[in-house]
């Protein structure tokens, strides 16, 4: 099962996939590797296939720490656990299998959501990838799951042959193919891992509100530490060279042009950079237009208006109107190449249409940003 406050922008290429704490790869069986070491490994279940680790459903406290520093990008890419079967409870050849992937926070919100529950956890590698991205990527898809039931077993562990899959790996996944080639029959389970307890306990039939995909304001901040994480550095050296570059002038180099309108220069781009990755997830619905580029550029004049009501009370701040002119192009620009970012991480997009948005939007970005920085460097001499 999956999640939407789970870290979507885990997306970004990951190198590879890393077992346990300890290090440990998978078993040769592919059933996961019962470190004890691990807090959420509370013992183990024995099969007819073999021992299989068996989990906690409470999050702990290194469960929590390890969520926090996904969220704003720390070891980000390598926050996975072992692929392979997990018990949750002491499920029995009947209990159901629930299908999930490998990145941890997926793990993590399925299992504590199953107390008082006997079942199996499906782990898929997904290159430590949440459900809904790797979907996307392929990583958690037909191949994926036909080669773990195989891997695992799983025919000997259960003799039912039904996989609860998440609704929002369904992208990636044949139904039909993985009946064909593994004999197991999908059933799609509910968008969030909340509503399993209830689906499991109505038959495994979901109610429309369990299939409704929901993106309130929560979900949509909860990606924005990482974006900021990610363009950080960027943003700082960025903000350094407006800040220096803003001592230069006719008449030389002069630090009180540095300490006056260098600072206020950075201060303005770290605004625009930071107002932009926290506003635009939480104002999303409300933005003007469909493209994500658009919400952006509305939001960049949102900036600029008030940047104008500044200058219009206090025009001795002006000290030159290419500075002005420069702003005009570079905060739009800014705003809304930071607000596409978020085409990877939302609801509202397909892979199809980020792909035109990126094509149509970027070199327009990329345009009045360059000229904004070169008017606001010829304003320097003027």
């Amino acid at each position: 099962m999956s999640d939407l406050r789970e870290d979507c922008g885990c997306c970004n290429q990951a190198t590879r996939n890393v077992a346990l704490a300890a290090n440990q790869p998978p078993d040769s069986n592919g059933r996961g590797s019962a470190d004890r070491t691990e807090p959420w490994i509370v013992g183990s279940v024995s099969t007819p296939a073999g021992e299989v680790p068996q989990v906690s459903t409470s999050l702990r406290l290194p469960d929590h720490l390890g969520t926090c520093r996904a969220r704003w990008g720390m070891g980000r890419m390598s926050y996975s656990i072992a692929p392979g079967l997990y018990a949750v409870g002491t499920p029995t050849g009947e209990s159901p299998v629930l299908v999930t992937a490998n990145y941890k926070m997926s793990f993590d919100r399925l299992r504590s959501q199953l107390a008082g529950i006997d079942a199996w956890i499906l782990v898929l590698d997904t290159k430590g990838v949440n459900v809904w991205c790797a979907a996307g990527k392929g990583t958690f898809g037909t191949d994926e799951i036909v080669h773990r039931v195989a891997a695992t077993n799983l025919s000997e562990v259960v003799s039912h042959r039904r996989l609860v899959v998440p609704q929002l790996g369904a992208p990636g996944v044949a139904a039909h193919e993985v009946k064909q080639r593994c004999g197991f029959r999908v059933v799609y389970g509910p968008v969030r891992a909340a509503d399993v307890p209830a689906f499991l306990e109505a038959g495994m039939k979901a109610t429309p509100d369990m299939r409704r995909v929901r993106f309130p304001i929560l979900d949509r901040l909860a990606v924005a530490p990482v974006e900021l994480m990610l363009a950080g550095k960027s943003m700082l050296v960025i903000a350094v060279c407006f800040l220096f570059l803003a001592g230069l002038g006719s008449d030389g180099f002069d630090w009180t042009r540095v300490a006056t309108v260098g600072l206020g220069s950075a201060a303005l781009f770290l605004a625009t950079c930071i107002g932009s990755i926290v506003l635009a997830p939480a104002l999303l619905p409300w933005l003007p237009g469909r493209a994500f580029a658009a919400k952006g550029a509305w939001l960049g004049l949102v900036f600029l208006l008030g940047m104008a009501l500044y200058v219009g009370s206090h025009l001795e701040a002006i000290e030159s109107w290419f500075a002005v002119a420069a702003w005009c192009l570079m905060i739009p620009a800014v705003a809304s190449f930071l607000a596409m970012n978020y085409t990877g991480a939302s609801t509202y997009t397909s892979l199809s249409g980020v792909r035109i948005e990126v094509r149509v939007a970027a070199p327009i970005q990329a345009i009045c940003a360059i000229l904004g920085a070169v008017l606001w460097l010829a304003g320097r001499f003027v």
